[in-house]
């Protein structure tokens, strides 16, 4: 034996499918600006470009259906006086985005209906968008844009003076400011859009209780020189980064945001690669994607029990600058496509590539597509600033693998917490169940105990109440030959007693208190009378079959008894898997508690 285990888990085989070279976004002229951003946002319906453009600044918006070369000439999103650091689309608008530039400015854009990027028209005729908005208040420039994922048109905005500014695009005003106090490298909203972490040059993870407009947590990050990059882990209170160490070998860290002075097992080191690991969180797979810049690779993990367990890794001969990755609801079930990467190449084009989990079954899988989140907001900016917390409402994706379009789902959040309960409704169910064993004597509708803290009977136990069940059997045979004897009456009466204490099989099972050898002896004890009554209640009008009454009990009482040992080995079996369960939940909750 090796000693070495497979880890069990879905996503093991996920594996990245590169895009041929006339399906990919061709003749880009993508930014050159050393600004570290993603040069690239992606949403279902467009992707955005930081365009290489004289004379000011400008983007490029590409329907994601007008796939190979473009034209020389193509409607560029124009406005800015300086280069375009960075952009990001609106979570609830598809064709709502807004741009941050070196010249202190955010413009808000609004995409036009059936826009293209080869219009039927001269090159000369090609008229560039112009913004439907203007937010001023940064003095230096803007390099990060990032709304807010559960409220609607509240953004945040990140300066080289040293802040953030929080808005409220609608009254065209900032609200709140974070004093930073350095460059902002990285920036990343909870899931609710109450917290906010951010990265900076100072080598500080600060988590901002942004409507109080102070860090709720602040603790040294990474210690390397060079830039570092943090993601918000979905619905969890957790939080990655990537940087550098003190001797340039990239790093990847996970944060407990209730106690972020070290983070969860140390820094873990990736490799020496210079470039900047730019990190992607998948809440439905959750998987972690660390896509480095510079080089061509794509690696990816999965978080289970707070540690980032390695999944594999797409190689590619060519480095991308850019990369972005498309939200869960645009990529494509019919294919088991679990996430979608679109990368620059030589910033002339964009591939896309595929991760997929390999399946044979062309329907829906449900187990890698949990609901994720749709168009609808969970609060307006007014109710935010107000101070309102809530997660958005989610949709089906069932209900776009039938292509029947965004269908939100109501009671997601007892989802989770119902495979964690799932056992429960099992104890309650064999209540009335209970009562027909005492009747019958088949064991198939003996429930499993709703109590699992007691452990489960040991063999001596066992044998002990074995052999108080053979002893019952042996005194009661006598009785009721000496019965037989006296007259019928004595029959009579002798099972009334049994009758009298039923309701104990019924309680019996819901007793975990008592020893487990005396629960058993209990319930043998009416199981094995039970057949009793019946058999001389049947013999009880003619006198002339009194010599086969003590025959035909014994075969019952015998039958009574195996039926009696099957149940408690059922039981006992179902006691076993409980503790089992109970006890690797014990390990998890020790483990987070560590």
């Amino acid at each position: 034996m090796s000693g070495r285990f497979v880890r069990s888990s879905k996503y093991r085989h996920v594996f990245g499918r590169s895009t041929r070279k006339e399906q990919c976004y061709d003749n880009l002229r993508v930014s050159r600006n050393a600004w570290d951003t993603n040069l690239l946002k992606v949403n279902p319906k467009h992707l955005a470009v930081n365009w290489e453009a004289g004379g000011g600044g400008a983007f490029a918006v590409i329907p994601l259906e007008e796939r190979g070369k473009l034209p020389e000439r193509i409607p560029l999103f124009r406005g800015h006086t300086a280069v375009v650091l960075d952009t990001d689309w609106n979570p609830f608008d598809d064709d709502l985005i807004a741009s941050g530039s070196d010249d202190g400015k955010v413009f808000l854009w609004r995409v036009p209906e059936n826009f293209t990027v080869r219009p039927d028209c001269e090159a000369d005729d090609i008229q560039d968008i112009a913004p439907v908005g203007k937010l001023s208040g940064h003095p230096k420039k803007i390099g990060h844009v990032l709304f807010n994922p559960a409220a609607e048109n509240v953004l945040a905005t990140a300066s080289g003076d040293y802040t953030v500014k929080i808005w409220d695009i609608e009254a065209g005003a900032a609200k709140l400011t974070l004093n930073v106090g350095d460059i902002v490298q990285s920036q990343s909203w909870s899931a609710n859009g109450s917290l906010l972490v951010t990265t900076s040059r100072d080598k500080k993870l600060r988590i901002w209780d942004v409507r109080q407009e102070r860090p709720a947590h602040e603790t040294n990050g990474h210690s390397g020189a060079k830039n570092s990059r943090t993601v918000w882990l979905g619905e969890r209170d957790r939080i990655a980064t990537t940087g550098f160490s003190k001797m340039s070998d990239r790093q990847l860290a996970l944060w407990d945001i209730r106690a972020v002075r070290e983070p969860i097992n140390g820094f873990k080191t990736l490799d020496s690669i210079s470039g900047v690991c730019m990190p992607f969180w998948d809440d439905g797979t959750s998987c972690l994607y660390l896509a480095g810049r510079g080089d061509g690779n794509i690696r990816y993990f999965e978080l289970e029990n707070d540690k980032f367990e390695f999944l594999s890794e797409y190689k590619s001969a060519d480095p991308q600058r850019g990369i972005a990755f498309m939200p869960k609801r645009g990529v494509n079930m019919h294919e088991n496509e679990v996430t979608r990467v679109f990368k620059t190449v030589n910033d002339s084009y964009v591939e896309p590539i595929s991760f997929i989990v390999p399946r044979r079954s062309e329907n829906f899988q449900d187990d890698i597509y949990p609901p994720t989140f749709g168009l609808t907001p969970a609060m307006t900016p007014s109710e935010w600033f107000a101070g309102k917390e809530a997660i958005p409402p989610k949709i089906s994706m069932a209900s776009l693998f039938d292509g029947e379009g965004l269908k939100e789902i109501s009671g997601i959040e007892e989802k989770p917490t119902g495979s964690m309960s799932a056992p429960a409704p099992k104890p309650a169910e064999p209540a009335p169940v209970a009562a027909k064993p005492a009747a019958t004597a088949t064991p198939e509708p003996v429930p499993a105990p709703s109590p699992v803290a007691r452990p489960a009977p040991s063999m001596k136990e066992q044998g002990a109440s074995m052999a108080a069940m053979v002893n019952k059997f042996a005194d009661d045979e006598d009785v009721e030959e000496h019965t037989d004897e006296d007259s019928s009456f004595d029959e009579i009466k002798k099972p009334v007693e049994p009758s009298a204490r039923s309701p104990v099989t019924e309680s019996a099972p819901a007793r975990v208190s008592t020893p487990p050898s005396a629960v058993q002896a209990k319930e043998a004890e009416p199981q094995v009378k039970s057949p009793a009554p019946v058999s001389t209640t049947a013999t009880n009008p003619s006198s002339s079959g009194d010599s086969s009454v003590p025959v035909s009990t014994v075969h019952k009482e015998i039958e009574a008894i195996k039926d009696l040992i099957a149940q408690q080995t059922k039981i006992i079996a179902d006691q076993a898997s409980q503790m089992q369960r109970l006890t690797s939940e014990v390990e998890a909750l020790k483990s987070k508690l560590n």
